[in-house]
């Protein structure tokens, strides 16, 4: 089976998410788009921005990943649901066959192995955590249907930024205004940085000089 393209995004809106961070944009964003912090990179410096392709698996059971690896559009990030079970969803043999598919990432509420592979292929993945421990093949929840995931619903096509900071999720409604308040954003808080490095203190620069006495 040939998958098909990403959904459109805006235009730049990966390269300028992630040059914006996902603090800046969770801040830019006014939503409830942060995805629990107990699921992290699993190797340093690992990024992703990108369309989402979620699907659901069985506590310990990763047949749903092997179907969407001929379902996902090409583009893609895998954000995976697995009712927070820690088992080794995913390693090396996975990761190469989700470059071959044109798989951009993986985001999942469980747990990865082969890291060192992983992260020599410079594949990003964020997980909950880590395990040896193998799974079954014996059930699929959904594939490609909208999840509850760390906390925020996601659906197909939505947006996913993630980096070392957390992991959020945009509503395609909100992709273009949250980067472009984002970008108002960081401009302001360089000019606050650049004030700061000159030798004004943060407590001017936010109106907050009155507190020095009463703390």
């Amino acid at each position: 089976m040939i998958a098909s393209s990403a959904p459109s995004l805006p235009e730049g809106a990966a390269s300028r998410a992630l040059v914006l961070g996902t603090s800046t944009l969770f801040e830019a964003s006014g939503l409830p788009c942060s995805v629990d912090p107990a699921i992290r990179p699993v190797w340093a410096g690992a990024a992703i921005a990108a369309p989402v392709y979620p699907l659901a698996c069985a506590p310990g059971n990763n047949l749903a990943i092997h179907i969407a690896m001929e379902r996902a559009p090409r583009g893609t990030v895998l954000v995976v649901t697995t009712g927070n079970y820690l088992a080794g969803y995913w390693g090396e043999v996975l990761t190469v066959a989700a470059e071959a598919a044109g798989i951009v990432g993986l985001v999942i509420d469980g747990g990865v192995r082969d890291i060192t592979a992983l992260a020599a292929r410079r594949f990003p993945v964020f997980a909950r955590g880590i395990s040896m421990r193998g799974t079954i093949k014996a059930s699929v929840p959904s594939v490609g249907a909208p999840i509850f995931f760390g906390g925020v619903p996601v659906a197909a096509g939505d947006f996913l930024v993630a980096d070392e900071d957390g992991v959020l999720l945009l509503p395609r409604s909100a992709i273009e205004h949250t980067l472009a308040i984002g970008e108002v954003r960081a401009a302001k808080e360089k000019v606050m940085m650049d004030r700061l490095a000159k030798g004004e203190t943060s407590l001017e620069l936010l109106g907050l000089a009155a507190w020095r006495d009463k703390a």
